[in-house]
């Protein structure tokens, strides 16, 4: 019997949007949460689906973000319709919150959680809230600017922080949430977990797996200008064709892209706070998952 999807909500987002899709056999799924590695995914879709460096269309309309509330779902329906190539479509909602069809696949990045923190508490400061607010239907901002704590500050509340799962997604307990649930499905034929790190260390062999997942050939001598490509340094030359921003709500598209790598938020705190962050974990997600996640012996999806 085919699952439910749960209903996630927010200012932002609606996965109820995924109500009735209309799937296409080969349609690929990428499931991430914030600042996780989603755009570097659908860069590499769009690299083996089409097999050339130059894309035909910036890559946030050929990979439109579906749950977000800025684009009318009617629109961005049909313009996935249009599209005579395989698809591959951005979301930030759970894979219990997706319709589930087994003609598509469905890719899931995770990325340490503290450093993906520590990306999402920069990425808030590039943002133009009161345009977001606009396009989504929301109040407009008032009063004085919010001022943020420095971010190792921040980071520390961010561990802590008692947060419903469904309700913050964004959070600790939200991040957890999202990938104990593809956790349990990584031996699933249509789901593929693909740690950040890994994209990281080895770009090349990450991109050949995930080609063969998807079914797709590359000739030989294409992988070179491909794998190029889809390099931190070379996107973020790109970044005014990369960068998810059709909408004009980042306030600068180049610091989209500010670091890339990897262990940002170990460099921040202290071993006893370290140690502090791995007993939250241990309450929040599975062991078999905290430990792949964090690059120590684990079953490998």
């Amino acid at each position: 019997m085919r699952e439910t999807p749960v209903r996630y909500r927010s200012g932002d987002e609606d996965s109820g949007r995924w109500i009735d899709f209309p799937f296409r056999p080969g349609d690929i799924v990428i499931s991430t949460r914030s600042k996780s590695g989603t755009t570097w995914m659908q860069m590499i879709c769009a690299l083996l689906v089409f097999q050339r460096p130059e894309l035909p269309a910036p890559l946030a309309g050929l990979s439109p973000w579906f749950d977000w509330l800025g684009e009318p779902r009617d629109e961005v329906v049909a313009a996935l319709q249009a599209q005579p190539h395989r698809r591959f479509v951005k979301t930030h909602t759970p894979l219990d919150g997706i319709p589930i069809d087994e003609r598509a696949r469905y890719l899931v990045v995770a990325r340490e959680p503290l450093d993906m923190a520590v990306s999402l508490y920069h990425q808030s400061g590039n943002l133009d809230r009161e345009r977001v607010a606009r396009l989504t239907g929301q109040p407009a901002p008032t009063g004085p600017p919010r001022v943020r704590p420095p971010v190792r500050e921040w980071l520390l509340s961010w561990i802590d922080h008692q947060a419903t799962p469904a309700d913050e997604l964004d959070s600790l307990p939200g991040v957890l949430w999202h990938l104990t649930d593809a956790w349990a499905r990584r031996h699933r034929a249509n789901v593929l977990l693909v740690h950040y790190a890994d994209l990281s260390a080895d770009l090349s062999g990450q991109m050949r797996r995930i080609a063969r997942w998807l079914g797709i050939e590359v000739p030989e001598q294409r992988w070179p200008a491909l794998v190029e490509a889809a390099g931190f340094t070379r996107m973020r030359d790109r970044a005014a064709e990369l960068a998810p921003d059709r909408s004009g709500v980042l306030r600068s598209r180049a610091a989209f892209f500010r670091r890339g790598g990897t262990g940002a938020g170990r460099e921040l705190l202290r071993p006893g706070e370290l140690a502090h962050y791995r007993r939250r974990l241990a309450t929040l997600g599975p062991p078999d998952l905290v430990a792949w996640l964090h690059r120590e012996d684990a079953d490998q999806p």
